[in-house]
């Protein structure tokens, strides 16, 4: 299995308001940076978003290595928060739903055919991959702001 690197963050201008993604994926010398932007949007679905699009990318199931700042995103992994919403029929407890099912959908469907390993990383802490992936993710939100793209 191919081992790669994959750096995500999300972000918005208000929330709801303007948001973007922006990935970093590194496997051996070769990087792929990608990134996204929705007229209006939240910052928790940027966050899952930018996981999403960097596995999405991977041709075959590989061993990942995921750094996010989004305790959100790393924890409904990592403690299986997701996976147990989805067996509560998208419920958090009994009175709340969970948010963004859609996403969470696509991601657990992903975190299925790929091994990953989560590793939160404190957000704007000088780590240069998350603070690449938060520049490509406001550059996405300046090219979605005033469009009525909605995600």
């Amino acid at each position: 299995m191919k081992e790669v690197t994959l750096y995500t963050d999300g972000a918005c201008s208000g929330n709801p308001g303007p948001g973007g993604y922006g990935v970093v994926l590194l496997y051996k010398n070769r990087r792929k940076e990608l990134s996204g932007g929705y007229g209006q949007t939240t910052n928790n679905r940027m966050e899952i978003l930018g996981v999403i699009v960097g596995l999405e990318t991977l041709k075959e199931p590989c061993k990942v290595t995921l750094y996010s700042d989004s305790r959100y995103v790393i924890d409904a992994i990592d403690k299986g928060w997701a996976l147990r919403w989805r067996q509560n029929n998208w419920m958090r407890n009994k009175k709340e739903p969970a948010l963004n099912v859609d996403l969470w959908e696509r991601l657990l469907a992903l975190l299925a055919k790929h091994q990953v390993t989560c590793r939160w990383v404190k957000g704007h802490a000088g780590n240069p991959e998350n603070e690449r992936c938060d520049a490509l993710a406001r550059e996405a939100i300046k090219e979605a702001d005033g469009s009525s793209a909605v995600y």
